[in-house]
């Protein structure tokens, strides 16, 4: 079997992000809250132990605390920011509110010979995000890095391998931060990487069998996104012809979606297949409608109000499964210490809603890189697995003011526009994520020596590994200057095209 690191989750929007970085170094990690017992840790046979961030304050009566005889299994604990304020405390140091708080990146300093911190530069960028820092180090601790205006910003007790930093090693803005974490988990704790996509594979496969039974039945709604796509797969894999999946053309879908998705459900998988045009139904539900959040709740309420139409048709089924992904819960502020940044309809009520109990989303623990390689593994083809990534609500959050077909068609054709000329340039290989966006803003314009003014359209472009954070992609200028030639030659309505060049924060990466 192999060798599992634990990580004890005290409600950071990061925590999965560890989680995602021990993967990366082809180690088994397993989430678990901070309030586990210590059997149950026991009974995973760790190889190691981290703890996670957390917004809570360590002086505070009612601060999260795990069982503190995790310090005595003899294993290697490494606490990150909130953790290492935790492992201070609890091992006999002490934490105070910060002179002078830090969030963001800032420079940081390493003692090069410290186990966690061999082989890496001895200075470089690390992501903070703290009020308070270790003020006392605990008996047996040294002081390992620093900032200027944080003293204690790593420490260690190497005769027990127990390591902390206050930075957010996992977060991709931490230059080496990925170095750190091998460190702990192949060098400090002594695991093997041997641990692959397709274990997560044939884990997700038994797991959905058992959940289903012999004879179960499984609704899917299909978005025509990678996601969904990568779950129909999973499951395919697992029940076979018992998966029944039912895909909704809200209107706000890509040129050409629709039909791709038939084709390739139909060619690649035993599945049974339900699709529906319900575009004229959303477009009078929105009609008038301009705040984003409403679009979106709407565009859910009314997804429900079809899929419930179309699922009965089906008859009875036993269970629902849908391709939530870990950014999808953190930003809808489904997991501890989250906040809501944007409504899902995919996250939280739509099984109820159907009358379903049961819920399978064997997606829910990865991020989109890891959605993608999944595929790959299933054998799904590159033009699914590659895709860009696609919000439930489509075009519609893409398109802002009121959605009426004529904008929406300005948003779709810009839109191939661009995916068109990204691929012929090879880019959509090195951008993570790029389409436009109908500002719904209008300019005066030059066209065929006569006045226009016509809409201006944005291109977003952004480089990420995990969606949680993202910089704006740099597109070589001539490809630029093709593509607004393109759009504002070739759709009609369009005399300006713009570039986004904002990083995620402060911007999410999609306007609406």
């Amino acid at each position: 079997m192999a060798k599992t690191i634990v990580i004890l989750d005290f409600g950071s929007q990061f925590t999965q992000l560890i989680a995602r970085r021990v993967r990366q170094a082809h180690v088994f990690s397993q989430v678990l809250p901070y309030s586990v017992s210590l059997n149950q840790i026991r009974a995973l046979n760790p190889a190691g132990l981290i703890l996670s961030g957390g917004p809570s304050n360590v002086n505070l009566q009612d601060a999260p605390v795990c069982d503190k005889g995790v310090f005595a299994l003899g294993i290697p604990v490494l606490g990150v920011c909130y953790g290492m304020q935790l492992m201070s405390t609890v091992l006999g140091g002490s934490v105070q509110p910060a002179k002078k708080r830090e969030y963001g990146m800032s420079r940081v300093r390493f003692d090069v010979s410290s186990r966690l911190f061999s082989g890496l530069k001895p200075e470089s960028g690390c992501w903070m995000s703290h009020a308070h820092q270790v003020a006392e180090l605990p008996q047996g601790f040294q002081n390992t890095a620093s900032t200027d205006t944080c003293p204690v910003a790593g420490m260690e007790d190497a005769a027990r391998n127990f390591y902390g930093v206050q930075f957010h090693p996992e977060v991709t803005h931490s230059q080496q931060g990925v170095d750190i974490i091998k460190n702990f988990v192949l060098n400090i704790c002594g695991c093997p990487e041997d641990w692959q996509m397709s274990s997560f594979a044939e884990t997700a496969i038994e797991e959905i069998k058992e959940a289903v039974g012999e004879k179960g039945t499984v609704l899917l709604g299909l978005s025509g996104g990678v996601d969904s796509a990568v779950v129909a797969a999973l499951i395919s894999k697992a029940i076979g012809d018992r998966l029944y999946c039912v895909f909704v053309d809200h209107g706000f879908m890509r040129k050409n979606e629709p039909q791709l998705v038939k084709e390739v459900f139909s060619a690649h998988f035993p599945v049974h297949l339900s699709a529906l045009d319900a575009s004229e139904r959303f477009y009078q539900k929105l009609k008038g409608v301009t705040d984003p959040e409403q679009k979106r709740k709407i565009i859910g309420a009314e997804f429900i109000a079809v899929f419930r139409e179309e699922a009965m048709k089906l008859g009875a089924l036993d269970h629902f499964a849908q391709g939530t992904i870990y950014p999808d819960v953190i930003e809808s502020g489904a997991a501890p210490g989250s906040v809501t940044i944007k409504s899902h309809h995919n996250v939280g009520g739509l099984p109820k809603e159907l009358g379903f109990t049961s819920l399978i989303e064997p997606l829910r623990p990865l991020f989109k890189d890891e959605v993608r390689e999944l595929g790959r593994v299933l054998g799904l083809p590159a033009k699914m697995t590659d895709r860009q990534p696609f919000p439930g609500p489509g075009l519609a959050i893409r398109t802002l003011g009121e959605l009426t077909k004529p904008k929406v068609d300005l948003t779709r054709e810009s839109d191939a526009i661009l995916i068109e000329e990204f691929e012929k340039a090879d880019l959509n290989k090195q951008v993570s994520q790029f389409f436009t966006v109908n500002t719904d803003l209008r300019s005066v314009g030059v066209m065929g020596d006569e006045r226009s003014y016509d809409t201006a359209i944005a291109i977003r472009a952004v480089t990420t590994d995990d969606f949680m954070t993202a910089d704006w992609a740099r597109i070589p200028y001539d490809i630029l200057a093709l593509i607004s030639r393109r759009i504002v030659n070739e759709v009609p309505g369009v005399n300006r095209v713009l570039l986004d060049v904002t990083t995620k924060p402060p911007a999410s990466i999609e306007w609406e």
